[in-house]
């Protein structure tokens, strides 16, 4: 694929890219923050891979699977702004946020600090690493509408305590779809001698990013997202002063004899007999996004996200929760929905979007419009979010509004 220049703002200058993806015929996909699908040249690698190993497991893992696991690794951490020895492979961004809470030495009295924009699972995580330890896992909210970096780094920080060992947040947020500014929290927490672990799956792509030059403690990922890697594949950064203290949560061989262990990554390649073909189809997703161009695809799935942002908001006068700016958010549209006039239908069934079976517009939408959209509830409100990626356009954001004005119309 030869990288061409294009208008962000002309679909007709990517109809091309619509082509390398198979998404299925019945279903408008706006939803590739949640489960992003593969292009069809990385499902082609990952299958290259898997066919490798199926056809002589024993050539395959005991031969060519180390060292095709550090080169790929090498190849993630240039994307990510750093040294391959400071990341390892893991399933996706939550076994990363275990292993750095397994690891991560807190003792009685400690604080954790999370913000009340953190994924669901994450909260989980910390909270049953705090109980574990005697520590306390504490949430800062903050303040509405995210107007300016400032406050925002000043409401996280007023939080905070002599007590406070590590803060927890999003590099772009879940359930809000917000970019938010964590090199100024990663600096003001280094002067202040705290840990920050970042929670990073959509950042991946989406953004720009130099973890090395974030100065963070650890960094936790999935590449499924909007790097549009295999399910199954992501990492984790643990910067050099903390990597001694790392320990896998399955021990085995670490390396293959009679390679010995020299590092804390090593523990983490050969964990026992698994398919780590998602792993190492990461390079072909890296070099399709390179192909098209990183800043084309930033440019173009911003302004998807944009266009919806300004149809959907034309549904309701609610405003969102950040100004129109790129600073707040990126390849997502986050938009505030009226509440639902439907009989029977009450908060509790309107959760967030780790249980979209619950939630009946979601299901609506689905059912009615063939449109994979999450509904998201926060603080009371709920919020439709709509991902935008090379194999959308603006139709698909027409026909998402229409059928959603009419849903709204009748009550849901």
């Amino acid at each position: 694929m030869k990288e061409l220049v294009r208008d962000p703002a002309d679909d007709s200058a990517w109809t091309d890219l619509k082509s390398c993806w198979r998404i299925r015929a019945d279903t408008t996909y706006l939803n590739h923050g949640s489960f992003g699908p593969s292009p069809i040249v990385v499902q082609e690698a990952f299958r290259r891979w898997q066919d490798a190993l199926f056809a002589q497991p024993m050539d395959f893992l005991v031969r060519q699977f180390e060292p095709a696991w550090l080169a790929a690794r090498g190849q993630l951490a240039t994307f990510v702004g750093t040294a391959g020895s400071n990341l390892i492979f893991v399933e996706n961004a939550t076994a990363g946020m275990n292993i750095v809470a397994d690891s991560f030495p807190l003792a009685a009295g400690d604080e954790v600090l999370l913000t009340d924009h953190e994924y669901g699972a994450v909260e989980r995580i910390w909270r049953r690493a705090s109980e574990r330890t005697g520590a306390q896992s504490r949430t800062v909210v903050l303040p509405l509408p995210l107007a300016s970096l400032e406050e925002t780094v000043d409401a996280v920080f007023a939080a905070t305590s002599e007590r406070t060992r590590l803060i927890v947040v999003s590099h772009i947020t879940s359930p809000t779809a917000v970019i938010l500014p964590v090199a100024e929290i990663c600096r003001e927490a280094r002067r202040r001698g705290i840990a920050v672990a970042i929670d990073g799956p959509h950042a991946i792509a989406q953004v720009p990013l130099s973890i090395d030059e974030l100065g963070c403690d650890f960094y936790a990922a999935s590449c499924h997202k909007w790097l549009s890697a295999p399910l199954g594949s992501g990492f984790l950064y643990v910067a050099p002063r903390w990597q001694a203290l790392v320990r896998p949560p399955v021990l085995s061989w670490g390396r293959i004899p009679p390679t010995r262990i020299e590092s804390w990554s090593d523990e983490f390649v050969w964990a026992g007999t698994r398919d780590p073909s998602a792993y190492l189809a990461i390079p072909a997703a890296i070099e399709f996004l390179e192909q098209v161009g990183l800043a084309a695809f930033r440019q173009r799935t911003h302004w998807l996200a944009r266009y919806a942002r300004r149809r959907l908001c034309e549904l309701s006068d609610l405003p969102p929760i950040t100004a129109d700016d790129p600073a707040w958010y990126g390849s997502m549209a986050h938009v505030p929905l009226p509440p639902s006039t439907a009989r029977g239908v009450t908060s509790e069934q309107r959760p967030d979007e780790t249980c979209p079976i619950s939630n009946p517009l979601q299901n609506t939408i689905w059912r009615e419009l063939a449109i994979e959209v999450p509904i998201v509830e926060f603080r009371g409100t709920r919020y439709i979010r709509v991902s935008c990626h090379l194999y959308n356009d603006t139709a698909q954001i027409e026909r998402l509004a229409a059928g959603l004005a009419k849903l709204l119309a009748a009550g849901h």
